[in-house]
């Protein structure tokens, strides 16, 4: 009676095991794929007959990425690993202040400033590119780094995510701070910032990748070889006379190695800060 009554859950475990075990097969298959195809010259690659792992290594495809003179990759790994780590702790705590401000200091046009603030999400990227070109272009930040850094400090995403979680902030603690005589900088940095960890660290690692990711407004404003990010470089191995296809997904392979570092180490973070804002489900 116990094994039969025992039966279904085991047979429901099973198939949770069996089908958790596919959806991990599916996720990894791309990584699987990019390493395999990193491994080939291209005469492999493109032979019609499938092979599951290279018989020989070609591990020059990683090692030529960084002695071709044209492609700049150890520079262009710099500048975006430079880029992203200014952009993700600056735009994350400006969006942390920003979201405290509007969810907790009552100031007259605080409606205005949100209703301001979700209009921006609404506007696509495309209508404001040129006018930040311009912007950016006329104040000399064309081949710069500051020029690919500076419009991605503002993140109204993330001040909506603090606003929400701030909102939720117990009041109760403020006013134990206010009878202190904190002010409401000091209730800010010394209360509602170091409580909301969890927050920071989960946007911040959002975005550090999409940061790193960013092509588009790179490939604008970065147009010399000193300012290229990862993601230009690796644009090179496409022309229209050629394409290097093992070299591509090498420098995809050694692109996305920093992203799946920081992810593991972030994921617990992630996760956390996204269910304390509220967005869970």
């Amino acid at each position: 009676m116990t094994t039969a009554r025992h039966l279904p859950q085991v047979l429901r475990r099973s198939v949770r095991g069996v089908l958790a075990g596919l959806l991990t097969a599916v996720f990894l298959a791309p990584f699987y794929l990019m390493l395999r195809n990193a491994l080939m010259d291209t005469q492999g690659l493109t032979s019609p007959h499938w092979t599951w792992w290279p018989s020989t290594m070609h591990w020059d495809n990683f090692t030529s990425l960084f002695s071709d003179p044209t492609l700049h990759m150890g520079q262009a790994l710099g500048n975006s690993l430079l880029i992203a780590a200014i952009t993700a702790p600056v735009s994350t705590l400006l969006a942390s202040a920003a979201g405290y401000a509007l969810a907790r200091i009552p100031v007259p046009g605080r409606g205005v400033l949100l209703a301001l603030v979700v209009a921006t999400l609404m506007i696509p990227g495309s209508v404001t590119f040129v006018p930040t070109f311009v912007v950016v272009g006329s104040m000399g930040g064309v081949n710069t780094l500051w020029g690919i850094i500076a419009p991605g400090l503002f993140n109204p995403f993330a001040v909506l995510l603090f606003r929400n979680f701030y909102l939720q902030f117990p009041s109760e603690i403020e006013e134990a701070g206010r009878l202190d005589g904190l002010g409401w900088l000091g209730l800010y940095r010394r209360i509602a910032l170091p409580s909301s960890g969890a927050m920071l660290a989960s946007l911040g690692a959002l975005a550090f990748i999409d940061s790193w990711n960013a092509f588009l407004w790179p490939l604008v404003i970065g147009q010399d070889p000193s300012s290229w990010t990862a993601q230009i470089a690796l644009s090179t191995f496409l022309t229209s006379q050629t394409v290097n296809l093992p070299g591509l997904f090498a420098g995809a392979v050694v692109t996305i190695a920093p992203l799946v570092a920081m992810f593991l180490v972030a994921q617990r973070y992630i996760v956390e800060g996204i269910a304390t804002s509220g967005l869970k489900g």
